[in-house]
């Protein structure tokens, strides 16, 4: 992807870098990436391939991460205070990223979409579904959970990579993106080091920004459990969760399927804490096949 193909959209104080795929004229599909992630952890091809089922695929980065506004001027979150139930310090609430979503289709004219969020992706699409209902017209969760602390849980391994110090350089993040899927990645499936490579260095030439990673990462801890607001949802809705995720358990892919009435639930056999190639072909045939009801019950 090259940079000169993003566009730019100005949400408040917040700038939003998107890129879209396919027909603006086709049902808008809005896909939102997690924690640490930018745009680009939607894959080209994975969005061509949405885009070739007659779908309009719009993806972007989040406030504080690649080529959207960094807040510099919040400094950097004191991630451990706020795991230890001190939110005081807590520079934004996960609902302002929702908002930053909602803002967006402002933005783009459009009056609603069909989202599809993946990790914190999935969370701040579930606040979107909840808070601004007209604006949604279907919604697929993705790796994410409800917020309960009851499910969702890493495991040790897990939350040790994710609080492992940043990388110092390029090829430092390159290596740190490589030991982290190892531990949350597929294990039934081709671990692709090239790939992994290549997008942890685009991304580091983009933007790097490890005290926007923490801001986000505090804003995913202090947000409230969502469960009870998940069960008003009453678009089509589709969860997806891998077996081996090891960063957010299948329970909490379970739980947000439990929670939101009517939604499928599909559980992927191998997949960890990422999408791995030989997934996007039922991925996004699931997420098209989504839509298609959605629009035919507008």
């Amino acid at each position: 992807m090259a940079d000169v193909d993003i566009q730019r959209a100005q949400i408040g104080e917040i700038e939003i870098a998107y890129e879209t795929f396919g027909d603006a004229g086709n049902p808008p599909v809005l896909l939102i990436m997690g924690l640490a992630t930018q745009m680009v952890g939607w894959p080209d091809e994975f969005c061509a391939g949405l885009a070739d089922q007659g779908l309009f695929v719009i993806r972007f980065d989040n406030r504080d991460i690649g080529l959207s506004t960094h807040l510099d001027a919040a400094g950097p979150a004191d991630v451990l205070a706020v795991m230890g139930g001190d939110r005081s310090g807590v520079p934004y609430p996960l609902a302002d990223l929702a908002k930053d979503t909602i803002g967006l289709l402002d933005a783009l004219g459009l009056d609603s979409v069909h989202l599809v969020g993946a990790s914190m992706g999935g969370m701040i699409a579930q606040l979107a579904a909840i808070e601004h209902p007209t604006r949604v017209r279907s919604l697929t969760s993705i790796m994410s959970t409800t917020g309960s602390p009851a499910v969702g849980a890493p495991s040790e391994a897990a939350m040790g990579v994710l609080l492992a110090p940043p990388a110092v350089d390029r090829e430092s993040a390159m290596r740190r993106m490589v030991d982290t899927y190892r531990v949350i990645g597929s294990p039934g499936f081709e671990f692709d080091e090239a790939a992994l490579r290549q997008r942890a260095g685009l991304s580091f030439d983009r933007a790097y920004d490890p005290d926007g990673v923490a801001r986000q990462l505090a804003a995913i801890l202090s947000t409230p459990d969502r469960t009870a607001q998940l069960g008003g949802i009453a678009v089509p809705t589709l969860v997806v969760h891998g077996d081996q995720d090891a960063l957010v358990n299948v329970d909490g892919g379970r739980a947000t399927a439990a929670a939101v009435p009517g939604a499928d639930l599909l559980v992927v056999e191998g997949m960890g804490h990422d999408l791995p190639r030989d997934t996007w072909p039922q991925l996004i045939d699931r997420i098209t096949d989504l839509v298609r009801v959605a629009e035919r019950g507008r």
